[in-house]
This record gives structure tokens, C-alpha cells and sequence, in this order.
């Protein structure tokens, strides 16, 4: 180019231009838009995974405690056909007994239930929905009514008659006062206790009632010492707090240990059923029958003296 006003075919002269003396090209404006427009999403997709993991996890962000919630516990619901082997017993909060609330149309069961009570392993068989009676001589094993059977007052080795008092149907078959505990059964009403005299002889015999005498093991929450002071496998007929329930020594245990752990229980009243081999059974709620004792009388193994008696709980 020559001279200032001229300019060749191959060039074009900006007149006025207001760019800066040093503009930036194109193409590196078009990378700084598009790495923004990336960092952008970047943290977004950041965002949206964190909180979204939060959302999905089965943690809190915070505890109940921490957020000041009080947390909700769902009771277990009590299945009553199941056998209820456990550890230990739960005193249920509505009602303060042993046994779980089951509905009266439940079909009779015993529920049972496994405890310790100071080192003396305890078995507790709590019936549901039936009603105890007495019964002399052999029962029917395969009498599906029946839900628990135990041996009930001891025979006396002298003449083989039942020792103590003792009243069936109504009908007296025993008298006498040689053991202080007794245990009725009339008008459906089951009660335990310790006395010299009781007017439910008497009652159960006018009302076509039950009733029979053994040692007495606890008395009003106290302990009843007894005379026997050997060992074996122990049972008792309770009532704690108007329940009514059976417990059996899974163990040897003296008398005084026996009634003691009864005591710590928190039993009101005990007295003593047959131990050792006598036999007995109970039916849970899933039908499984439940066998202590030796079934020598039923297994054709020995001879059962005429008067042997037991309490039998059979379904409503």
C-alpha cells in the first residue's frame, strides 16, 4: 500500500471500531461459555446424587433422639398358638399377670413359659380358656378336651386312701387335716391358700364343686416351711394376683429352695403338687402335648393305686 487512502482488493479497512486493541478470538470465548456451562451441570449432578443418597437410605439424617421426635415402638402382637418357649417371663403392663390377653373364642391352650428365679430353673404353665376339675384313677390320654393334667393329693401308704381332704363333684371321698394347703375349684372360680379350716369344703360340696388339701408352699407372699427336707423335681399349683398358673422345677430342689423362688416370684398362694415321676401333660397352642413324669401307668409299666387323683384343665 502506497499511499494512506488506498487499499488492496484483498483487504478491508474498519472505520470507528470500538473493539479493545487487543481483541480476544472467537473460538476462546466459545471454550470459556462451554467449560462454565460444564462445571455448572458437574455440580449439579454432585447435588442431585448426595441428597438423593440421603433420601434413599434407611438412615436418618438424624436420630429421633437428635431431632427431638419421640420414637414410636410397635408392641409385638401375641400369637396365641404359639408355644411361647422363652427365657424369661414378661409380666404383661395392662393386666400385671403372667399369661398373654387372648380373646375368650381362642380354643383352650396352656401356654408356657421358661424362667430362672435365683439359679432354681422354673417351668410356668398358664392355661387359657378352660376350667380346672379333679379326676381319680386313669385318665384318657387321648381326651383332647384336656389341655394340662398333674397328680393332684399324695396317697397314703398305710391304706392307699387320698390324704387330706378332698371333694369330687360334690361328693366327699376324703376327710382329715394332715397337710394345711388346699386348692378349690367351684362355679368355675379357682382359689389357692393356706388353713387349718376352710369353708370352701363345705362350699364345694353343697355347689357340686372340687377340692383338695396338700402342703402348703407360700402363704399370703410368705414362705411355708416343711418338714421333708429331701430334693426332687418340684410342682405347684399358684395364684398371683387372682391368676391362676402351674410351675414345675426344671431341677432337684428342697422344699424351702422351691418355695422360695415361688416367693420371688411374687406368688400370693402355693401349694404342692406331686413332683418327681409323677405323670403329667400339657397341650400348647399349636396342639404339641407336652409330657413330665414317668407314664408308667400309662405304658402298662406298674400299677396305679385305685385313689391316685389329679387337677385337669380341660378346654371351654
Amino acid at each position: 500500500m502506497n499511499e494512506q487512502g488506498d487499499i488492496r482488493d484483498d483487504e478491508i479497512r474498519i472505520i470507528g471500531s470500538n473493539l479493545p486493541s487487543d481483541p480476544q478470538p472467537p473460538v476462546s470465548r466459545l471454550r470459556r461459555v462451554i467449560a462454565g456451562v460444564i462445571v455448572v451441570v458437574v455440580i449439579a449432578v454432585v447435588a442431585i446424587f448426595v441428597w438423593g443418597g440421603r433420601g434413599a437410605s434407611n438412615e436418618p439424617l438424624l436420630s429421633a433422639e437428635e431431632q427431638g421426635v419421640e420414637e414410636v415402638v410397635i408392641p409385638e402382637i401375641f400369637d396365641p398358638y404359639d408355644s411361647g418357649d422363652s427365657e424369661d417371663i414378661v409380666i404383661q403392663p395392662e393386666t400385671g399377670r403372667f399369661g398373654s390377653a387372648v380373646d375368650s373364642l381362642v380354643r383352650g391352650f396352656c401356654e408356657i413359659r421358661d424362667m430362672s428365679m435365683n439359679d432354681v430353673p422354673l417351668r410356668i404353665y398358664i392355661p387359657h380358656n378352660a376350667d380346672m376339675t379333679l379326676h381319680v384313677g386313669k385318665l384318657d390320654r387321648e381326651d383332647s378336651a384336656i389341655i394340662y393334667a398333674a397328680e393332684a393329693s399324695f396317697i397314703r401308704a398305710d391304706n392307699l386312701d387320698i390324704l387330706g381332704a378332698f371333694v369330687l363333684a360334690g361328693e366327699p371321698l376324703a376327710w382329715g387335716l394332715s397337710v394345711r394347703g388346699y386348692c378349690s375349684s367351684i362355679g368355675g372360680e379357682v382359689k389357692v391358700g393356706v388353713a387349718d379350716n376352710s369353708p370352701l369344703f363345705e362350699e364345694a360340696i353343697e355347689r357340686g364343686g372340687y377340692f383338695f388339701r396338700q402342703y402348703g408352699l407360700v402363704d399370703e407372699g410368705v414362705l411355708v416351711e416343711n418338714e421333708p427336707k429331701n430334693k426332687s423335681i418340684r410342682r405347684a399349683i399358684c395364684e398371683r394376683r387372682g391368676e391362676i398358673f402351674m410351675v414345675e422345677s426344671l431341677n432337684k430342689e428342697s422344699f424351702h429352695d422351691f418355695a422360695q423362688a415361688l416367693v420371688d416370684l411374687d406368688i400370693d398362694n402355693a401349694v404342692n403338687l406331686p413332683g418327681s415321676e409323677a405323670y403329667g401333660w400339657a397341650v400348647d397352642g399349636d396342639d404339641e402335648v407336652h409330657e413330665f413324669g414317668t407314664p408308667n401307668f400309662y405304658t402298662g409299666r406298674g400299677k396305679m393305686p385305685k385313689n391316685t387323683n389329679y387337677i385337669v384343665w380341660r378346654r371351654r
